[in-house]
């Protein structure tokens, strides 16, 4: 799987990350179990960058527990996720206990993120953080991480951007690219809305190593080299393995985005 590297930050993430919202929020046995055989299986095929946050109920603890045979294989992106200040030290403190580092620690939705950044500022220059970012899903608050971008205090953001949703493409990853900070990417499938249903002709891409429309969606998102890494969520162990695939190149050329923005706008 291709790796790409953020800016002058020394960090080189692969393209196909994981996401951990519902999926990883799982308590007993049983369940942990499931998840520590997608983590395997993903990590197998080059999925080595796991996204969490306190907001998403357990999965902190399951993600730990889960790449604890492999944690110096694995990069970890974890965020703070509260407007209290104190609340905020103390889930920073819980993320670093269980995993040692944070490689890339985020402020989720820009809460409370003048706060927190002084905060995850000295863990990174004590070498306990590698990276500081920041995220939000609306739209509405892209001015406001804008105008945090060109802080230069974080060197990566998580923002939406899928074949339906191309927001971003009119401010965000322009400035992102010229302040070469790192972009992941959340929702890339759209929550799953997008591959309810696949349009035909999906053999073409089978030149591209493709076999599904997810992996068309995903390839399609990482063809524009803005895009850092992709973190589709999954409970399946076969479809982490999917996923992967569409982190190999080669790459879609200007005119295969376009028809595939097209059908995904066609059919959703």
């Amino acid at each position: 799987m291709e790796r790409r590297k953020i800016g002058r930050t020394g960090v080189s993430l692969p393209v196909v990350g994981m996401g951990t919202w519902k999926t990883f929020d799982v308590r007993g046995a049983d369940a942990e179990k499931r998840v520590a055989e997608v983590v395997q299986r993903a990590v197998k095929h080059g999925t080595t960058l796991f996204d969490t946050s306190p907001m998403y109920g357990e999965a902190e603890r399951v993600l730990a527990q889960a790449i604890a045979p492999m944690r110096d294989r694995v990069l970890v992106a974890d965020k703070v996720w509260t407007p209290n200040a104190k609340e905020g030290r103390e889930q920073i403190r819980r993320a670093l206990d269980w995993y040692g580092t944070v490689d890339v620690f985020q402020i989720h939705n820009l809460v409370a993120w003048r706060e927190h950044l002084p905060v995850l500022e000295e863990l990174k220059q004590r070498g306990k953080i590698r990276i500081v970012g920041a995220t939000h899903y609306q739209h509405s608050a892209f001015g406001d991480l804008i105008e945090l971008m060109e802080t230069g205090r974080i060197q990566l953001i998580q923002i939406p951007y899928n074949a339906v949703d191309r927001v971003v493409e009119q401010e965000v990853l322009p400035l992102a690219d010229e302040l070469e900070i790192g972009v992941l990417v959340m929702k890339p499938l759209g929550t799953g809305a997008l591959v309810h249903r696949a349009p035909h002709g999906l053999h073409d891409f089978e030149r591209f190593g493709l076999h599904t429309w997810a992996q068309v969606l995903l390839k399609w998102i990482l063809s524009d080299p803005r895009i850092h890494s992709v973190l589709p969520a999954t409970s399946s162990a076969d479809h982490a393995e999917e996923n992967a695939v569409a982190g190999l190149p080669p790459w879609f050329d200007a005119d295969t985005r376009e028809w595939v923005a097209g059908k995904a706008g066609i059919l959703t």
